[in-house]
């Protein structure tokens, strides 16, 4: 016997069929969010105020107000809860993306450095909309965070133009793109030119960029390039490893903040292993870094 099924009821099941999927790719694209805010992006190393001992406050997670102090600013990070008086609740997620990629908030205001734009704009369109998606989803936090003053001249980035990101099979591609537009580690790994600001031209990856943590408080980047005698090129990928996720150099030593280390050891362990065949390729510059005092007190 033949049977025969309704338009209505055939409809009723590719509508139900159309939902079902929308809901699970929802759910991934905040847990991809999550995984990038919280591992290779390290949203809250600048985003989570710290107290006197360096630790972040955590009730107030996200919410914004650790300070900047640099001869050519004083800014502070802002609130990226969903608190819509003092944070991005009011926002929308174009808004947001704006913000991330470009440089500039609702209002105009462009917001870098040092939020690390540049990196960012070279962020792919999924994982800038899993992003929003995942901030979307914290707890909201009042915070009046104050207005920074900036004595440099600034400009906002072009538009992305990223759409994907490379595939995950390629390593080398992809560790480029978690370095180069995830995890900004040659904003603050090159060294400093004439003016001061990052030379990405000669000085990629070589560090000995000065950080302020605060008074009398300053860092300098190690050397991250394929050099060997002053870079990472006799680390092996296990020295490297370590460095990434718990802060450990071969030698033993403390590395100190802002290196997030404590959000990289989020990521997976494919991701490492594409990070570490991506900085195996960064040209070698030799340039000794001496730590500061305050690094070989306070990390030993």
């Amino acid at each position: 016997m033949r049977s025969s099924v309704s338009a209505a009821a055939i409809a009723a099941v590719l509508s139900l069929a159309a939902i079902v999927p929308a809901g699970a790719a929802s759910k991934a694209q905040v847990k991809r969010g999550e995984y990038l805010v919280n591992g290779p992006v390290a949203c809250g190393n600048c985003h989570t105020p710290r107290g006197a001992d360096m630790a972040p406050i955590k009730d107030k997670a996200f919410a914004g107000g650790f300070p900047f102090n640099d001869p050519g600013f004083m800014t502070y990070s802002a609130n990226i809860t969903p608190d819509k008086e003092t944070g991005i609740g009011s926002w929308t997620d174009a808004e947001i993306i704006h913000a991330i990629r470009e440089g500039a908030d609702k209002d105009g205001r462009i917001i870098f450095p040092p939020m690390p734009v540049p990196t960012y704009n070279n962020m792919s369109d999924e994982d800038v909309k899993a992003i929003v998606a995942y901030l979307r989803t914290l707890k909201p936090v009042h915070n009046v965070v104050p207005d920074p003053k900036y004595a440099i001249p600034q400009q906002t980035m072009p538009p992305a133009t990223v759409k994907k990101s490379p595939p995950q099979s390629d390593k080398v591609a992809y560790g480029g793109y978690i370095v180069n537009a995830l995890a900004h580690c040659f904003e603050c790994h090159t060294s400093p030119g004439a003016n001061g600001v990052p030379d990405f031209k000669n000085g990629l990856g070589a560090g000995g960029f000065l950080i302020a943590l605060g008074p009398g408080m300053s860092v300098a980047t190690p050397n991250i390039t394929s050099d060997p005698d002053t870079g990472l090129g006799k680390w092996s990928d296990t020295d490297i490893k370590k460095a990434l996720t718990e802060g450990i150099s071969p030698t033993g030593g403390h590395l100190s903040p802002p290196m997030p280390y404590s959000n990289f050891k989020n990521m997976t362990d494919s991701d490492v292993e594409a990070v570490i065949a991506y900085l195996r390729t960064v040209p070698p510059i030799k340039n000794k870094v001496e730590r500061t005092d305050f690094q070989k007190k306070a990390f030993p």
